[in-house]
């Protein structure tokens, strides 16, 4: 498995929600989440990608961009989704959905589709107040073809 890039981020997830989206995507995520979209904490529109989460407050998450397709680590997370995201302009725009725009985190890559697996950790160890928790996120992202979102490993939820 080799890494063209990883970096680790704090996200505002406002919303319960952080986004991943070709810098030149006008399609909003708004109507991307349906039911089933929030019950598999993915929701996905042209160009985007919105990462739910169970916590709507700063949440790590690590953003890895891959040459092929990584071995599945299942045992090592909560949950775990996958999707494809087409990134023609080549730059990925990384941020919570009430995030300053041009502000936010940007990886450039070869334009493309890309699949992108989530995986998400530690979703059970909110506090009462649903404000703090060790909950984090990965995104693994590889050079594929277009693919409808699914889930690879359903959340047991306490």
């Amino acid at each position: 498995m080799k890494h063209t890039s990883a970096i680790e981020l704090t996200l505002f997830a406002d919303y319960f929600q952080f986004y991943l989206q070709d810098e030149l995507a006008q399609e909003s995520l708004a109507d991307s989440w349906t039911d089933d979209a929030t019950n598999r904490l993915l929701a996905v529109a042209s160009g985007s990608i919105g990462v739910g989460t169970v916590r709507n407050m700063d949440v790590p998450v690590t953003i890895e961009v891959l040459d092929v397709e990584p071995a599945l680590d299942s045992e090592k997370w909560d949950h775990i989704t996958q999707c494809s995201i087409d990134i023609p302009s080549g730059k990925l725009v990384i941020a919570g959905c009430t995030d300053y725009f041009p502000d936010a985190k940007r990886i450039h890559v070869s334009p493309g589709t890309y699949v992108a697996r989530i995986s998400y950790g530690a979703l059970n160890t909110l506090s009462d107040d649903r404000l703090d928790g060790s909950d984090h996120y990965r995104v693994q992202l590889w050079p594929g073809h277009s693919a409808l979102p699914r889930v690879l490993k359903q959340r047991v939820a306490q």
